[in-house]
């Protein structure tokens, strides 16, 4: 059945070569079930791989596909800002271009996007990682909630749905990974009601994770005490935010979990 909306989807990509594809095919399939008003877009952080021919080629197969490059890298923070900045629809939809999620669970997230509700935020049912990785993450999201006062359960999950009059309302400014933590706390602020989503999650089966290697966990970590202090101590208000009612998160439990 479509309905009167508009969908944007987009998928940041760095060296995404063997999934990127795949998830343009799901990602079309999934739009075209919700309504025709809808666009699909990569933002290819400029990959060394064979990704941005790939992207080439099926921008002649996939007529809603868009295409932003990025000539040289500009971080995970980069490549998203870039991609709410291109997204035009109603509706917001990311997630990684590493294969690591469903795209065909946006199905489920789809629904619970009622009046009301802003932003659809998945959680990791379990998260399919190498163990080390596995309690890193646990220790993570602990002290970022401890630090932050999250209200949703997994701010670490690039799994979201979010209305883009929201989005567009904040002003986002890191390029590294702890746009995530930005994007989340500012909306909090701003007063958007948020529901937690439970969604898979899988091994990486194609390329690696940037993430890891001293250099960047140093400036990750020197760039979430920058945000802690601006948000949390200075209580810096987030450029052009709307004012709405004090957040609320709530959990919506799938039949999956």
């Amino acid at each position: 059945m479509t309905i009167n909306r508009s969908l944007s989807v987009f998928f940041p990509c760095y060296n995404d070569a063997g999934t990127i594809g795949t998830l343009v095919a799901q990602a079309d399939i999934v739009a075209r079930e919700y309504t025709d008003d809808y666009e699909i877009t990569v933002i290819d952080d400029g990959s060394k791989d064979s990704s941005r021919e790939l992207l080439v080629q099926l921008k002649d197969h996939y007529p809603h596909l868009k295409l932003v490059f990025h000539e040289v890298n500009r971080g995970y923070g980069g490549a998203l800002q870039s991609g709410f900045r291109n997204a035009t629809k109603d509706l917001v939809f990311y997630t990684d271009g590493d294969g690591q999620y469903d795209v065909f669970e946006l199905r489920k997230l789809l629904p619970i996007m009622q009046d009301g509700i802003d932003v659809v935020n998945g959680y990791k049912i379990s998260r399919s990682d190498p163990v080390h990785r596995i309690v890193i993450g646990n220790v993570y999201l602990w002290l970022m909630r401890l630090l932050f006062n999250f209200h949703v359960r997994d701010v670490d999950c690039d799994f979201r749905l979010i209305r883009r009059r929201a989005v567009h309302s904040i002003q986002l400014e890191h390029t590294s990974g702890v746009i995530c933590l930005e994007l989340v706390k500012k909306l909090e602020l701003a007063g958007y009601r948020f529901v937690d989503y439970p969604v898979h999650h899988f091994h990486r089966t194609y390329g690696r994770s940037q993430f890891f290697n001293f250099r960047r966990l140093f400036a990750t970590g020197l760039n979430i005490w920058r945000l802690w202090w601006k948000l949390m101590v200075r209580r810096a208000t987030p450029t052009a935010i709307a004012h709405h009612a004090p957040p609320s998160t709530v959990d919506k439990q799938s039949d999956t979990a």
